[in-house]
């Protein structure tokens, strides 16, 4: 497809739109589609057969996926993969106090998948065994530009979270170095959760022949709670051609919760996040020459634990 994306500038949404409206904890999304509310039938005429083929509605060609070599080359998929590790967590972390941040390192440059499956699954199962099986947690797999793998957890304890000797985390995990921090008072902590393991140092970007842009280029003056002396120089982005085509970036409990989308009128989900203004909005333009398709999309974001 030959859809085309550009930020333009924002506009106005009438009271009487139909928007959706995606809950998450305190942090909410809002979505505007001006097609959606033309009444236009605008859809993209492809239908997924399977995970390998799908259908053109309009020829009816069935056609397969191309095979790609890493997930970066499948930007739509990693983008909703992100997005959807961002939404859980904000869904589901609404009490700081009761959440641990763990990372599991290992001490050799261990590279095998398979393997980091099975050692996170037995790390599950004794640390739940230990602190109980109501625990809920969102686990993600990092991948490190060595090839090496970090895997980084979000504990959610029903009460306030215990103290965790380093030492015992370790003993738990049993192949490497592990890391046990309290989560620092975050605005968007599944935004902040999220860049951290799409970003990479600009240098190591160099150093691996990565491609990027300068405009992907982000300063840093604070790193994991910490105010760093000098700024550090990241790549946005830049990590995800190191995942591997097909792999399960993230794995969570049964009972962590998903986010709601509801569809209503925009001012009844004004009323719902009261009446706020948005923490942030962007106005995209859709636009497909071939199939002769436009579209005008609004996004609005409100965190409610920030005041605007």
């Amino acid at each position: 497809m030959s859809v085309k994306f550009k930020q333009v500038r924002n506009i106005n949404i009438p009271s009487t739109a139909i928007v959706s409206l995606k809950t998450m904890g305190k942090h909410y999304e809002l979505c505007y589609s001006q097609c959606r509310n033309c009444n236009i039938d605008r859809k993209f005429p492809i239908k997924w057969l399977d995970k390998d083929r799908y259908i053109n509605l309009y020829t009816l060609e069935v056609k397969e996926r191309k095979s790609i070599k890493n997930r970066s080359e499948n930007k739509k998929e990693l983008a909703r993969t992100f997005r959807s590790i961002r939404d859980y967590i904000n869904t589901n972390v609404v009490d700081i106090d009761k959440c641990k941040w763990v990372t599991l390192t290992y001490k050799e440059n261990m590279t095998n998948t398979e393997q980091l499956y099975k050692d996170n699954d037995k790390f599950m199962k004794r640390f739940r065994y230990k602190y109980g099986k109501d625990v809920q947690y969102i686990m993600v797999c990092e991948p490190q530009s060595r090839g090496a793998w970090h895997s980084h957890i979000i504990f959610i304890f029903n009460n306030k979270a215990p103290y965790i000797p380093n030492e015992e985390m370790e003993n738990l995990w049993g192949h490497g170095f592990t890391k046990t921090r309290k989560i620092n008072n975050i605005d968007n902590l599944g935004l902040y959760f999220t860049a951290c393991l799409s970003d990479l140092e600009l240098e190591e970007v160099k150093e691996n022949n990565i491609e990027y842009k300068e405009s992907d280029i982000k300063e840093v003056y604070e790193l994991n709670g910490e105010i760093l002396e000098k700024p550090k120089y990241f790549v946005k982005g830049a990590r995800l051609s190191l995942y591997p085509p097909k792999f399960n970036i993230i794995r969570k409990s049964r009972d962590i919760k998903k986010p709601i989308k509801e569809y209503m009128e925009y001012k009844e989900a004004k009323e719902k996040v009261g009446y706020q203004r948005p923490t942030y909005s962007k106005t995209l333009e859709l636009t497909d020459e071939e199939k002769n398709f436009n579209n005008i999309i609004k996004y609005e974001y409100y965190n409610l634990n920030k005041k605007c």
